[in-house]
């Protein structure tokens, strides 16, 4: 064979990213088993059937191998690092050397592969697996891969479905390997499968999952297993292929923990390496006898045969048949149990749930698992994790809102009148300030108006401007169990970053001591304004809020009122009178305060040229709430005029404006009393005489009615409106006080405290709707819900220290606002099912829609609209490196004070729920001297100020899903250690509640962590399948919350 020179020697000199392989080897020719020479160091490159030696990497190539009818010789020993080149054409032995056992592996791989006989059998086979695809080409070829429902609506080929159950997963298989062959006879394998899915209808590899990795075996048992869910385009005439690699250091395996390209394969030099692949139907499985194939692993050119793979058609149903003895010897250096992939949501309440739960809930991952019980029977686990649309509703909703509100405040603000100079140009400063907030607000809203794709904020996203009012990786992560002897049960965690304002920093602390200082600073302050407490700014907003609300129902009621009368129907003025005078007594009981009366005072000494007539004398409250039955008539009522600028302020004059509301109603009421009576005297009257004569009466009386209404309704309404007016005002004036005594700072605490709510509420609301969906048919905890209201407690995980205290302060004030929350449960009348929120700052209604079906298993009182309370409690402890220095050398304070104000409250909703609720309304597994227990448990914990007491964690939650409440866990981004934190706590579940076998508990809990919903959760947020940790940080954790070996290391966060 004749080569040209130059050609080979400018190869051999090529970069090295050109070449296949290349390395440091001792190389030498060996005859029989003798080396001619000692072997010497030669830098080799291989590139395609060419194998280069050279003295060094920059040195010219002294000798050119062609790997043609050559075979590689196995290894001499366990400890040896070499392989032997043979050749038929009887040339000596070329003797090659490695620097280590894993690098010798790797060229052994990479020259048996080189020869233009492997390329060809490669070429082969594809050239095979190409003609049977083309023989199953529908008439539709062009066609581009779509999700189900965008393939019916364009018409689906002729394939055949699967058949199977509504909302279950269409296929499910598991998978084992036997007598799998590696590249040396004494290598161990460490193997795991890639599973690669070809559609009919595009002919594009598309890769699906993958088992995990077992060790040490040729025999492979692999508790990994495959899922295809409902809304998968699965048919009989898809190809699933199997691809079986050898992982040589599994914390290495870059291609496992990070994303490829679909249709890129990855290289051998990465840490594994190919050992075969098997294709084959679905149909065949579906259709065989025993529902199980055994197909032959074959080498990528289809020539020689690695062993064998076992798949087998896994119904959900049978999972729990048979004993699990024959697992304790197969399964011993294993590290999962059975887990397969799906990205379906799934309910147990039925597909009713299905249109409200869609609404809200978005891509979920699904996993499943079996584990030994003490008893040696199956458990079946699913582990659910979906992200929630209302990531960005909540916020999207509450912006608004408060865009509303601030408008409106500014207007008020506005509408005070002419002021003094002082206060006109403190009035001017303010407005100037709160329209640029009004103007941030806007922009926000519209930047998240332009918002598309995935429905969550990734923890990389934490502190972007235009999401800080988004809740950072909030999922819903849902454990389903059907245990073999336990009824099925359902264990829900909220898993979300927790609530902070990352963008705005934590230089100066968090909410709660920004708060305490601002207010502090607020009482001393040196501005020329007037100090009302937060309690009064808070009663101020109130009356705001009540005028708003009351004010347009009195005039709407009072209109009705008087339509009424000129229809001269006794029945319906009756009802109107009703309404009108529960709406107008409301009223008049919302200026029952002093406050109305000192902030008109204030305002008066505000305006220009003010002249006051006496000093300020309270009236008695009974004087002030006075008799509404015994008022005098509209004629005796002396109307007053607007405040006055320039003339004597009579302090009393407001009791008199505010008393003739009430004296007006009473007018209302007596004349509706007098005409209903005279027309019942008239009715008997005339009928007794002439029939015919009691209609024309009718016809007389009904404009005799409006008549004499009208101007008692007009006089209602008028003195209604100069209320309005003086307590608008008055109102306004005392935020305005509120409002420059700390600018800027008001504002941006104001700011501050939306974005941390938003992220709060956000959560909540999700809570809650998964909560009412999966308790709509447990008829005590709906009873708990209207009577006593819903337990939501918070797990935080976050340190005192640095940046992580200033995140705890807000997370600490977001949940305390929670508690101002009120959720309403309305019958949805479109297919929207999203929530609806109304109100204002610390007073929000939730209006969550459930269709027909589900509203009516509501009890009445729910469904009549009352309103529901929300519990919220929050207890931390910090576990990892940082919560170290901060009990070593910080301070815990923080943490000690949240835990300790938290368990009071805990103590609180108990001690309702123990008064209002009967026994058996508790879980049926638990007593109430168990709650007793616990709860003094959580105090004892509490109190002895242990190091990274975890306990009060665990008791806490314990206590929470007795209570029937929801659960959250948070950290900084609800990835890390919130995912250590979910995956022990559904294990110590499946350990105290259904009988996970002691020896396996390790070992469900490094599945979880390695192959569960968690590790994909850290996916989504960072495109590696690596939790954010190092060694280091590891030995600060307890011991239960480290994940396992291979699954953490650098990763951004």
């Amino acid at each position: 064979m004749r080569f040209n020179a130059k050609d080979l020697a400018s190869l051999a000199r090529r970069p090295s990213g050109c070449f296949d392989k290349e390395g440091k080897l001792k190389i030498c020719r060996v005859v029989g088993d003798e080396k001619l020479i000692e072997p010497r160091e030669r830098w080799c490159r291989l590139k395609g059937n060419l194998l280069f030696l050279m003295k060094n990497k920059s040195s010219e190539a002294s000798e050119v191998v062609i790997l043609e009818r050559c075979w590689i010789v196995e290894f001499r020993s366990k400890t040896d690092v070499s392989i032997v080149l043979k050749f038929q054409s009887g040339e000596p032995d070329l003797y090659l050397e490695a620097a280590s056992k894993p690098e010798c592996e790797s060229w052994a791989v990479a020259l048996g592969e080189a020869n233009s006989e492997g390329l060809q059998n490669k070429i082969q086979q594809l050239r095979r697996l190409i003609m049977e695809i083309k023989e199953e080409r529908s008439s539709d070829e062009a066609r581009q891969f779509l999700p189900s429902s965008q393939v019916d609506s364009l018409g689906e080929p002729q394939f055949t479905s699967i058949q199977r159950i509504a909302n279950e997963p269409k296929l499910e298989f598991s998978l084992a390997c036997k007598d799998l062959v590696a590249a040396t006879r004494d290598r161990k394998l460490n193997t795991f499968i890639q599973v690669s899915v070809v559609h009919p209808a595009e002919h594009i590899l598309t890769r699906y999952s993958s088992t995990e990795i077992v060790e040490g075996t040729r025999d492979p048992l692999f508790l990994t297993g495959v899922t295809f869910p409902p809304e998968y385009p699965i048919y009989e005439e898809t190809k699933i292929k199997l691809t079986v690699y050898d992982v040589k250091d599994k914390s290495q395996d870059t291609v496992r923990t990070s994303v490829l390209p679909d249709h890129k394969e990855p290289r051998a030099d990465v840490g594994r390496s190919f050992l075969g692949c098997t294709t084959f139907r679905v149909g065949d499985l579906v259709k065989s006898k025993e529902q199980q194939l055994t197909l032959t692993l074959r080498t990528s050119d289809g020539g020689k045969t690695v062993g064998t793979i076992e798949v087998n058609l896994v119904k959900m149903g049978e999972l729990e048949d048979g004993e699990t003895d024959h697992i304790t010897t197969d399964t011993q250096d294993q590290k999962c149990a059975l887990v397969r992939e799906c990205t379906a949501t799934e309910g147990i309440s039925g597909k009713d749930n299905l249109p409200s739960l869609n609404a809200v809930l978005k891509n979920p991952i699904c996993k499943l698992y079996r584990f030994p019980t003490s008893d040696n029977k199956w458990m079946r686990i699913r582990e659910q994790m979906a992200e929630t649309t209302l990531s960005f509703h909540v916020p999207k909703e509450l912006i608004n809102l408060h865009i509303k509100e601030d408008m409106r405040r500014n207007q008020e603000l506005k509408d005070l009148g002419e002021l003094a100079p002082h206060w006109d140009n403190m009035r001017k400063s303010v407005i100037a300030h709160c329209d640029q907030m009004l103007s941030m607000y806007q922009d926000t809203l519209a930047e998240l108006g332009k918002h598309t794709g995935s429905s969550f904020k990734s923890s990389c996203s934490k502190g972007e401007k235009t999401l800080e009012f988004i809740p950072i990786n909030l999922h819903l992560q849902r454990m389903h169990v059907h245990s073999p002897r336990l009824k099925d049960a359902l264990y829900d965690v909220i898993t979300v970053g927790a609530p902070a304002a990352h963008f705005q920093g934590f230089k100066n602390g968090g909410l709660r001591k920004l708060l305490s200082k601002f207010e502090a600073e607020r009482r001393n302050t040196g501005y020329q304004c007037i100090y009302y407490s937060p309690e009064n700014t808070a009663k101020a907003k109130e009356v705001l809020s009540n005028i708003n609300h009351l004010q347009p129902l009195i005039s709407s009621h009072a209109d009705l009122l008087l339509n009424s009368a000129s229809q001269h129907s006794p029945d319906s003025l009756k009802n109107s009178l009703k309404m009108l005078s529960e709406k107008t007594e409301l009223f008049v009981h919302a200026f029952k305060d002093q406050l109305v009366r000192n902030a008109l005072l204030a305002l008066y000494t505000a305006r220009p040229g003010c002249v006051l007539k006496k000093p300020a004398v309270p009236r008695n409250s009974a004087e002030e709430g006075g008799d509404l039955q015994h008022q005098d008539h509209p004629s005796q009522i002396k109307r007053q005029d607007s405040i006055p600028h320039h003339s004597e302020y009579d302090e009393e004059e407001w009791d008199r404006v505010w008393a003739n509301v009430g004296k007006s109603l009473n007018c209302v009421i007596a004349m509706v009393d007098r005409l209903l009576e005279k027309d019942n005297i008239s009715n008997i009257k005339e009928g007794e005489n002439d029939p015919s004569a009691a209609d024309c009466k009718v016809l007389h009386t009904g404009g005799d009615w409006y008549e004499q209404l009208y101007p008692l309704v007009i006089t209602l309404k008028d003195c209604m409106g100069e209320v309005v007016t003086r307590a608008k005002q008055s109102m306004a004036f005392v935020l305005l006080q509120e409002l420059a005594c700390g600018l800027p700072q008001c504002l941006m605490l104001t700011l501050r405290r939306d974005i941390v709510f938003s992220q709060a509420l956000a959560g909540l609301v999700c809570g809650f709707i998964i909560k009412l969906h999966t308790g709509l048919r447990d008829q005590g905890f709906l009873q708990q819900l209207h009577t006593v209201g819903l337990l939501v407690q918070y797990e935080g995980l976050l340190s005192t220290y640095s940046e992580e205290a200033g995140m705890l302060e807000d997370m600490a004030v977001g949940i305390s606002d929670l508690q101002k929350v009120m959720f309403k449960v309305i019958e949805g009348k479109s297919e929207d099912f999203l929530p609806i929120i109304t109100g204002r700052r610390e007073h929000y209604i939730i209006e969550v829609q459930l269709p027909a079906k589900m509203f009516e298993l509501l009890p009445q009182e729910i469904k009549e609209g009352k309103l529901l309370r929300m519990y919220p409690v929050l207890f931390n402890v910090g576990i990892n490196e940082q919560q170290t220095l901060a009990e070593r050398f910080g301070d815990t304070t923080l943490q000690e004070n949240i835990n300790q104000e938290n368990l009071e409250l805990l103590k609180e909703y108990y001690k309702l729920f123990t008064e209002k609720m009967p026994p058996d309304c508790l879980p049926h597994f638990q007593e109430q001297n168990d709650l007793k227990g616990l709860l003094e448990n959580l105090h004892q914990n509490i109190q002895a100020k242990k190091r990274k007491n975890v306990e009060i964690m665990w008791l806490a939650a314990t206590i929470c899903r007795k209570l029937n409440g929801v659960r959250f866990t948070c950290c900084k981004s609800a990835k890390d250690r919130t995912s250590m934190s979910v995956t022990l706590e559904q294990c110590s579940i499946l350990r105290d509640e259904h009988q996970l076998h002691k020896d396996f508990f390790i070992r469900a809990l490094d599945c979880m962590r390695r192959e569960g919903c968690r590790i994909e959760n850290v996916l989504k947020n960072v495109k590696c399948r690596k939790y954010a940790f190092n060694m280091i940080q590891l030995m600060a954790f307890p011991k239960y919350y480290r994940p396992p070996e291979g699954t953490y290391g650098k990763a951004d966060t």
